[in-house]
């Protein structure tokens, strides 16, 4: 059985939409539970994390930083046949002051661990869904603010460059998906079961 990796943040982990305090949607829900039961015999490493970054640090909840942990988490799991990643959204947040071409850098930074255990071509990079033009109002997540949205809007195209020059497969999520009206932030049950679709569909020829 082949054994590939989903590395991500809250929108990999299922976090539901609006829910306060987070509430997690079940394994046949999520869009790493629903791809393991299309691919059947693939087994889905799921590993998402709530407010994980590429590489920023988050001083209210440490631990986030996607390129620290992912080396520790490719050593749990190998050998692996390929890889998910999934980050970008919480990098956008406005205590980081990011502009989309250093996320770019922190993206390329995991994707360099990643490589060190798979071939470029077996690594699916996904630039993530948008933010909601509101999304930094205080009754949803004002850790973001205006200049989030318009960042997050330019990853697919630095994404896409990005996994283009080092040989590695891409989509942008924002193409098929969109964060739910209840927090703008994350996607909702039909998001999740469409994700796992497209994302099915790279997979399988791999």
């Amino acid at each position: 059985m082949k054994s590939i990796l989903a590395y991500g943040d809250s929108n990999t982990w299922g976090l539901i939409p609006g829910s306060n305090p987070h509430q997690r949607y079940s394994i046949e829900k999520r869009w790493t539970g629903i791809l393991q039961r299309k691919l059947k015999d693939v087994q889905i490493v799921e590993e998402g994390l709530c407010g994980r970054t590429t590489v920023f640090e988050d001083a209210l909840r440490p631990e986030r930083r996607g390129v620290a942990t992912l080396p520790l988490i490719l050593e749990s799991h190998k050998p692996l046949d390929g890889a998910i990643l999934m980050l970008g959204t919480n990098d956008c947040k406005t205590i980081y002051g990011a502009s989309e071409y250093t996320i770019g850098k922190g993206i390329e930074l995991c994707l360099i661990e990643l490589e060190k255990y798979l071939p470029a071509e077996r690594i699916l990079l996904i630039s993530p869904i948008l933010l909601g033009d509101t999304v930094w109002k205080p009754t949803k997540d004002p850790e973001f603010g205006i200049h989030s949205v318009e960042v997050c809007g330019k990853l697919k195209t630095v994404y896409q460059e990005i996994a283009k020059r080092r040989g590695n497969a891409f989509l942008a999520a924002e193409d098929y998906v969109k964060a739910n009206d209840a927090d703008e932030e994350h996607m909702d049950e039909a998001g999740h079961e469409i994700l796992a679709d497209v994302i099915a569909k790279h997979i399988n020829i791999w």
